[in-house]
């Protein structure tokens, strides 16, 4: 369910948005939204696992908060990150 050390540098060198850019919200929504895509399978294999879906429902939670954070400040940057990602449909 974690990432590895070389899935984690491969998401992060593909979104910064300049050398060593780690922080920037377009790696932090894509590191999440990793996490909840394996959480995703994970739940496929165990349904009734009540404690992990928490875990889940705050990854989401911090993911939304991110997008809305950079749809307000830069819409460009957010249709960019939400296209790359696939998300909202």
């Amino acid at each position: 369910m974690t990432l590895t050390p070389e899935e984690k540098s491969t998401i992060i060198a593909k979104f910064q948005r300049r050398e060593g850019d780690t922080g920037s919200p377009e790696v932090q929504i894509a590191l999440l939204t990793e996490r909840i895509r394996r959480l995703e399978e994970h739940f496929r294999q165990h349904p009734k696992d009540h404690h992990s879906r928490r875990g889940l429902l705050k990854l989401v939670a911090q993911r939304k908060r991110l997008l809305a954070y950079l749809r307000d400040r830069d819409f460009e940057r957010y249709r960019a990150i939400v296209s790359a990602l696939g998300l909202r449909g």
